[in-house]
């Protein structure tokens, strides 16, 4: 009995250790997790918990995040949107939209016989079409500026304001050589809203450039773009003559845009946007836009005279390039107009200018050369032919003299023109 006594005493010690045990661990447990959370710690352990990832995200895999946009950009972002904004509410309502009835004529249709067949209803030799375009207000007494091509060969034209009001308008004047025209409308000078004109000898490549038109007939589109490049010379396409530093833009320009401005982010306009190179006739990136100090010079003209007399020498020629100087007797590295041809009883003609003398192969194809090389007007160093017809356009009228600087035979030589007056055509 003693020895099942003394058993029993040993389990009960054994059992009362291990309760005591527990209670140590559990006492231990309960100020791990419940002190911190009452000393107000609790928070910042949980801010260091790891980040909790999707279902199905394997551990220690960091999700991509895109990279954030700087707050510098959005807000330059933002002031771009809001001046192209602000340069379409100021100038759109200065933009019309022109549509004409023009009539067509010497077309001869060809004779079709088909056996069996009824006679066919041809078009007849003199018809009418409809076109469109654009154009812009130029002052308040209702003179509105347009391309020459919009209007040409028109019976009927209207003027479609941007408030909607259809008015018909006259033509006071045309220039077929600078492809410029003019109307007049009869509203109240209030409701006119004239452009600002800026100044097309600042302008630079990458500028800007905002275009307002009515492209297939969608009325006041804008499209924007920059200037791509400057100085073109092209034919004006309603003329033999060509319109010299001509604007190129990136800026959409398409059918219906003809005769609207091109403007730049103060909203002036710096050309007037007239033709595009593109093999599918839309817009390929390559547009161009008539330089506004031309615009400037001839269509005061216009207003006053009906038309724009310029300066003529009456020459065709080309530029003088390395392998024709060559070809020549001349430096490689001397440049300058190439007289080609001289137009009979012109100013050049009775002046004594000489063109190209004999023709030689050159690459395969037949190269005339030979002729005056015209290497300065008035002091004015000429290295192309484009040189050439801008300074007659920007500097010269009819009847003025000029002193022309050329080589003949290799020998520097000084010839006085009276220039005369372009020939016109007549419609």
């Amino acid at each position: 009995m003693e020895v099942r006594s003394s058993i029993d005493k040993l389990v009960l010690v054994i059992v009362m250790g291990l309760i005591i045990m527990v209670l140590m661990l559990a006492s231990c447990i309960v100020g791990a997790f419940v002190a911190p959370r009452l000393a107000g710690l609790a928070p910042k352990a949980m801010e260091n918990r790891p980040p909790v990832l999707p279902t199905g995200q394997a551990p220690g895999v960091l999700l991509p995040t895109p990279t954030p946009i700087p707050q510098a950009i959005l807000e330059n972002a933002d002031a771009e949107e809001k001046l192209i904004a602000a340069v379409y509410e100021r100038v759109a309502p200065s933009v019309v939209h022109i549509r004409v009835v023009q009539h067509v004529s010497g077309l001869v249709p060809p004779e079709i016989q088909i056996p069996g067949w009824p006679d066919l209803q041809l078009p007849p030799d003199e018809f009418y079409r409809r076109g469109e375009g654009s154009g812009f207000v130029w002052d308040t007494r209702g003179h509105i500026v347009t391309n020459y091509h919009v209007i040409e060969n028109a019976e009927k034209v209207e003027v479609i304001f941007f408030d909607r009001v259809t008015v018909p308008a006259t033509i006071v004047g045309s220039d077929p050589d600078s492809d410029l025209a003019v109307l007049q409308v009869d509203r109240p000078a209030e409701s006119l809203r004239p452009v600002e004109l800026g100044d097309s000898d600042t302008v630079f490549i990458g500028q800007r450039a905002i275009a307002i038109g009515n492209p297939f007939g969608q009325e006041w589109t804008l499209t924007a773009g920059v200037i791509s490049a400057l100085g073109r010379t092209l034919p004006s396409g309603t003329s033999q003559f060509s319109i010299p530093e001509m604007i190129q833009t990136d800026a959409a320009i398409n059918p219906g845009n003809s005769g609207g401005p091109l403007l730049d982010s103060a909203g002036r306009v710096i050309g007037v946007n007239t033709m595009i190179i593109s093999n599918a006739q839309v817009s390929s990136g390559v547009g161009f836009a008539i330089p506004v100090n031309i615009v400037r010079q001839v269509v005061p003209v216009l207003i006053e005279k009906g038309h724009y007399a310029y300066a003529w020498l009456g020459i065709s020629g080309r530029d003088l390039d390395r392998e024709t100087a060559e070809a020549m007797g001349l430096p490689p590295g001397q440049r300058g107009a190439l007289v080609i041809e001289v137009t009979q009883n012109s100013p050049a003609a009775k002046a004594g200018l000489r063109g190209s003398s004999k023709t030689i192969k050159m690459d395969g194809a037949d190269v005339k050369i030979g002729g005056d090389v015209i290497v300065a007007i008035d002091d004015q160093q000429i290295r192309s032919m484009d040189d050439l017809i801008v300074y007659l356009v920007k500097k010269t009228r009819p009847g003025q003299k000029v002193t022309l600087t050329i080589l003949r035979d290799g020998q520097e030589r000084h010839i006085e023109v009276i220039l005369g007056e372009r020939p016109r055509r007549h419609d």
